[in-house]
């Protein structure tokens, strides 16, 4: 099973905007955000009103993300693209304020300002259009290129470190894991590549949207390297996990 990140940045935009996506072979609608299913000719209820499978994702999306768009605009910086004044200038061009009342709201500046904000938002906006049609045509002409693993959106960096293609991340896995993946952690190795290959490939272990606690983690990571301590440390500091501030509760960051 695909994970959520790999979903996400395999969606078109327009999927993207809708925050789903319809999977064809498991005949699913899949939150782009937490990765919950909705299995077509499955009817939902929710407070006594009943559901297809395709409507009730999108309420799920407005009941637990309130909008794609707020979504979106938390995502960091390395993801959009966007500085914090810019997210919010988008946020009162989304609620359609007019220029006099941002500038209220902002205590200063001016008008023109603004329309200067607005103007090279929409400039972005076109270069990004260009940049995926160049990359589109660039790719069909050279053909088949070999693919990267896709980095999972709360990653806490993001660098050479993540340019790992599928080949070499499924050889680190056979390398350093016995069973060809399916056993248990040989070593945690020192080269950050490889850490974050094998950490990604820990984390299927783990369910999206469940709450855990530290010994539940404690418990599945022993199944997996005896360093247990180490593997959760650095599942926390690479943003694959996040917890509490005192530690009672685990969950998988998506």
């Amino acid at each position: 099973m695909n994970d959520v990140s790999e979903l996400f940045w395999n969606a078109t935009v327009e999927e993207i905007k809708h925050g789903y996506i319809y999977d064809d072979a498991a005949e699913e609608y899949i939150c782009l955000v937490c990765g919950t299913r909705f299995m077509k000719g499955v009817i939902y209820s929710e407070e006594d009103v009943f559901y297809e499978a395709g409507k009730f994702a999108k309420l799920h999306l407005a009941r637990a993300h309130t909008s794609m768009f707020d979504y979106l605009l938390s995502l960091d910086k390395k993801l959009t693209g966007l500085t914090e004044h810019q997210k919010m200038l988008i946020n009162y061009f989304y609620q359609g304020r007019s220029d006099a009342e941002i500038v209220k709201e902002l205590d200063g500046g001016s008008t023109s300002t603004i329309r200067n904000h607005r103007f090279t938002l929409r400039e972005k906006a076109k270069q990004a259009k260009v940049f995926l049609a160049i990359m589109d045509l660039a790719e069909a002409k050279t053909g088949k290129q070999e693919k990267f693993i896709s980095v999972h959106r709360t990653a806490t960096m993001l660098d050479e470190r993540y340019a790992i293609t599928e080949q070499e991340n499924e050889e680190i896995i056979a390398k350093y894991f016995e069973n060809e993946g399916g056993g248990k952690l040989l070593e945690f190795p020192k080269k950050e590549k490889r850490k974050i290959a094998i950490l990604k490939h820990v984390m299927k272990r783990f369910e999206p949207n469940k709450k855990y606690t530290e010994k539940e983690v404690n418990s599945v990571l022993k199944a997996v390297y005896d360093d247990y301590v180490t593997l959760r440390r650095y599942l926390i500091d690479y943003g694959f996990m996040e917890r509490t501030s005192g530690g009672s509760a685990y969950w998988v960051k998506v």
